[in-house]
């Protein structure tokens, strides 16, 4: 598994483009810069020059919303803002289009609204001073990256539509699987007399009405049958051959496919348990793992601990991952509500300081940032950054990210 993933993780290295590349054209001058390569100013911004002319862009966000503050200069000396008058269009992926009016403000020109998270876009940028019009047009982007279907494919990535979910809230309690008590029968002799045979042992799987032992009543001195009341597999053997039948069981039965498991519900959670909630199971191995719901209450608390044990049913086709005796875990959803918008919990991944997941377009993924309400270990509500219907990786994003950071996608205005 391991070299599977390493081999993945090169493919997509290959065959990915920069994630953050930034080029600078101004079409009047016809001018490109490298990517990531470009004239700052004095507030570290992106300079634009157009002959004697030159903006620069800045996004300013320290203690507000993001927002765009542009400055102007002639023949490199700062010019009041008034005398400016600036539009800016950020292009998206997705084809979205964000449209941006300036008006004057102390010594720069600030935008009329929030540059939204991710800043990633192609920028047009439209300006006019002392009757002259001026262009530009550029790349910058973060946490965006191209990849061929290929090497999607080899690298395991997988992609969900984002939208409405049932999102719950859960209690998690440790448990343990037992036989129902319909499940388990103890054999016994209708009348006391002398076992003269024995036809079951530990461990034998047996069927209802099955002969187990033949007794040689004491009173009639007439041999008669036992049979199995159920059928299950043999787990105790209390007598042998040429024992006398007393009050004790013979045998006992349990029928292994007949289980549920018993959790003990601490007084905080005890209002909250109700029968017929869902229940995700899971064995501590983590191999097993199924989808039940609480069966019953003992309305009865344990004096000692004041639990409560509250019963999920197991069925029949859990019995190979589910056995007597065994420790599980479960997931108790107390409350669950539909929410309009969200994604699965795996798919969500950290990149700077936000929790995102990673936009589909085409071959090109780009970071969204989340705004995140209830979270399940499958389901996360979404409130904000995130258009319903958007296409994002579920499996593999580990890989984009990984890319994303070593091509050195950054946040820098």
């Amino acid at each position: 598994m391991t070299k599977y993933l390493l081999g993945a993780a090169s493919v997509i290295a290959l065959t990915l483009l920069a994630a953050c590349g930034e080029t600078a054209t101004p079409e009047k001058e016809g001018a490109k810069a490298a990517a990531g390569e470009y004239e700052r100013g004095p507030h570290r911004g992106r300079m634009l020059r157009d002959g004697n002319f030159a903006l620069e862009i800045t996004i300013f966000e320290d203690g507000v919303e993001p927002e765009f503050r542009v400055y102007a200069y002639r023949d490199d000396k700062p010019i009041k803002p008034g005398e400016v008058k600036l539009s800016i269009q950020l292009g998206r992926l997705g084809g979205k289009t964000d449209t941006f009016a300036f008006a004057p403000q102390e010594d720069f020109l600030r935008g009329n609204g929030v540059v939204t998270e991710p800043h990633s876009f192609d920028v047009r940028v439209q300006a006019s001073e002392g009757g002259r019009n001026h262009k530009w047009a550029y790349q910058s982007y973060e946490g965006r990256t191209t990849i061929t279907p290929e090497a999607a494919k080899a690298g395991g990535l997988k992609v969900e539509t984002a939208g409405a979910a049932t999102v719950s809230d859960l209690i998690d309690m440790g448990g343990r699987v037992e036989v129902t008590p319909e499940g388990r029968a103890e054999v016994r002799a209708r009348l006391p007399g002398l076992i003269v045979s024995l036809n079951g042992k530990i461990g034998q799987q047996v069927r209802r009405g099955q002969v187990l032992a033949r007794v040689e009543s004491s009173h009639s001195l007439q041999t008669y049958s036992i049979t199995a009341p159920i059928s299950g597999t043999i787990v105790e053997k209390n007598v042998n051959v040429g024992d006398t039948t007393g009050d004790r069981a013979l045998f006992a039965i349990a029928d292994p496919t007949n289980l549920h498991a018993e959790f003990f519900v601490y007084p905080r959670d005890a209002e909250r348990v109700r029968v017929g909630q869902p229940v995700t199971l899971k064995s501590l191995s983590g191999e097993g793992t199924i989808q039940s719901v609480v069966e019953a209450v003992v309305p009865t608390a344990d004096v000692a601990s004041q639990t409560l044990l509250a019963h999920v049913h197991l069925p029949a086709s859990a019995a190979s991952a589910f056995r007597p005796g065994m420790a599980v875990e479960g997931s108790f959803a107390v409350a669950q509500a539909n929410v309009p918008l969200a994604v699965r919990t795996k798919a969500i991944q950290r990149f700077r300081d936000f929790e995102v997941v990673f936009a589909k377009v085409g071959n090109t993924y780009e970071v969204r940032m989340l705004e995140i309400g209830r979270r399940t270990p499958e389901w996360t509500e979404v409130l904000g950054g995130l258009e319903p219907g958007t296409q994002y990786v579920t499996d593999g994003a580990f890989l984009i990210r990984a890319d994303i950071d070593k091509s050195g996608a950054s946040h820098d205005h």
